[in-house]
């Protein structure tokens, strides 16, 4: 079964950087095209926030565009999620998983990242 470790998350004020990194036991990144970082906020479903494919190609949603880098480094099995200038709206659980999702892939734990004002 593949696992997702994500961490990195904590408090940061509003305009701060933060950078969240996702491990993966296996090699998920080669075995699937797309991968990405998800969010959720309280009383809200799982939102894509950015991909990137294995070739690099990346994708954000329009709230975190020119604020939020996707990055993987293969060799680690690792995948990065760099927040810079956060909004108060960036307060959320976030989580890695696969673009489109698989019902072969569990959700991890996530790691909550609070913007506080």
């Amino acid at each position: 079964q593949v696992q997702l470790v994500e961490s990195g998350g904590g408090l940061v004020q509003v305009g701060g950087s933060l950078k969240l990194s996702c491990a993966a036991s296996t090699g998920i990144f080669i075995e699937y095209n797309n991968m990405g970082w998800y969010r959720q906020a309280p009383g809200k479903q799982h939102e894509l926030v950015a991909s990137i494919t294995k070739f690099g190609r990346t994708d954000y949603a329009d709230s975190v565009k020119g604020r939020f880098t996707i990055s993987r480094d293969g060799r680690k099995n690792t995948m990065y999620l760099q927040i810079e200038n956060a909004k108060l709206e960036d307060t959320a659980v976030y989580f890695c998983n696969v673009n489109p999702l698989s019902p072969h892939v569990a959700w991890g734990q996530g790691t909550q990242v609070t913007v506080s004002s």
